[in-house]
């Protein structure tokens, strides 16, 4: 039996589930947020964690998982700045 096949199974037993290989578009998401976050952070002058919880508390994270494919393309800049924006709108201070 192969190693992947035996993970794949170990997993099924262990976990109850089966594990898969991420596509594409979920891989590239993942990227993105995991990068723009700390950017976020560094911008505002806060710890990743509190930007996480910052952008989760006022729909920035929100906003980021619906609209991560057009933020993606535009400069870090002006995607940070419309997640300030979002977060400003639903109540945000900093």
């Amino acid at each position: 039996m192969p190693d992947s096949e035996k993970n794949r199974n170990f997993a099924k037993n262990v976990f109850g589930m089966e594990t898969q290989k991420l596509n594409k578009e979920t891989s590239d998401k993942i990227s993105f947020i995991s990068y723009i976050i700390p950017k976020f952070a560094d911008e505002y002058k806060m710890g990743t964690q509190d930007a996480y919880f910052y952008l989760k508390k006022y729909g920035g994270l929100k906003f980021l998982m619906t609209h991560w494919w057009a933020l993606h393309v535009d400069n870090p800049f002006w995607a940070v700045r419309h997640l300030y924006d979002v977060c400003y709108e639903n109540g945000g201070e900093r």
